[in-house]
């Protein structure tokens, strides 16, 4: 269908169209090589580059030839121009016509008449770019543009849907009411959630949310969560609404000598105080035999975690978005801010107080 297409329109649209959609994807195709150091895309995209600049030379070729024609060759071979003097030479030795109106196409050589104008090429060629230009331009900011489900590497395989019917503590009914974890699970359920965690392939095989409440509070602080789960990765996001600041939190653990072991790093994240540190997951075995026994509680992988204030004035309270992996394998620091930065402002703002 495109080859016939091609064969069927005009030079001046057919030249300019190839230009434009070559341009394109060469232009497209080369920096997402560079961007990914692929070398096969980088060859595809220099391929498109040369055949945009063979069709470019093509079209000059044909302006220029327009621009100054050359004389075309008679029936037999032998140049117009000679056709034209040696019949001016026979009008010159022919007796004079009688007085009388003069026929259609007296003084005028024999040749082809022309019907009608010629289309300008420039006309078309700046038609056929308009035509096509929506088309050029979505395929340049495709991935920004289009939406991402239709992306099956970023798309969300689990769904939130099962916590919406939770019954919530009382704790969520006050003043300001806390961000719930149904609400959490869908910020952080992200189509671009494994891209950001750098796993760019991968889908979530689990999502949930739940709206607790802080241990040995009875029941007066929230604490929701939510837990998206990858092949790869697993993230967390809670809420802890209490009166312990960043600064103080930081304070404690200086005082109780764990700076170390945490490998702290304070930082600012979206002009609210921040905190990145480590900690070991809790590893419990439960059989599900005849007796019924359970093993011991063991650490499990390291997990990061980037706690961030609720507010830029620190009054208490913050998220923690943490990251661990069966293998114990971390992504970088870089990941979790680049996770925040995206999941924090979609938060329901009535959870900041």
């Amino acid at each position: 269908m495109l080859g016939l297409l091609l064969r069927v329109l005009p030079f001046w649209v057919r030249e300019p169209l190839l230009i434009v959609v070559g341009t394109v994807f060469g232009a497209r195709i080369t920096y997402l090589a560079v961007h990914d150091q692929d070398r096969v895309a980088a060859v595809i995209g220099a391929v498109f580059l040369v055949f945009t600049a063979i069709r470019v030379r093509l079209v000059v070729r044909a302006l220029r030839a327009r621009r100054n024609p050359v004389p075309a060759a008679s029936a037999d071979g032998a140049p117009t121009d000679a056709v034209a003097r040696a019949w001016a030479q026979a009008q010159l030795a022919a007796p004079a016509p009688a007085p009388g109106p003069a026929p259609a196409g007296a003084g005028l050589p024999p040749g082809p008449v022309t019907a009608g104008k010629e289309p300008n090429p420039w006309g078309q060629a700046v038609a056929a770019v308009a035509v096509f230009a929506a088309i050029a331009a979505a395929v340049w900011l495709g991935p920004d543009v289009l939406p991402a489900d239709n992306d099956t590497s970023t798309s969300r395989a689990a769904s939130c849907s099962d916590t919406e019917d939770e019954e919530l503590p009382a704790v969520y009914g006050k003043a300001p009411r806390p961000v719930t974890g149904a609400e959490l699970c869908e910020a952080l359920n992200r189509p671009d959630l494994a891209r950001l965690l750098g796993t760019p392939t991968e889908t979530a095989t689990s999502a949930s949310g739940t709206s607790n409440t802080a241990a040995l509070t009875d029941g007066k602080v929230a604490q929701p969560e939510a837990e998206v789960r990858f092949d790869t990765y697993t993230v967390n996001l809670s809420a802890t609404y209490n009166e312990l600041s960043t600064a103080q939190y930081v304070n404690l653990l200086k005082i109780a000598g764990t700076e170390g072991e945490k490998d702290l790093r304070t930082l600012t994240v979206l002009g609210r105080p921040a905190l990145l540190s480590s900690d070991p997951t809790m590893k419990i075995e439960i059989s599900l035999g005849d007796e019924g026994s359970s093993g011991p509680v063991q650490q499990g992988p390291l997990a990061r975690t980037l706690s961030v204030a609720l507010d830029s004035k620190d009054r208490g309270g913050s998220y923690d978005i943490t990251v661990w992996s069966e293998s114990g394998a971390l992504p970088d620091d870089g990941v979790l801010l680049g996770i925040a930065e995206k999941i924090l402002p979609t938060i329901p703002l009535r959870s900041v107080r």
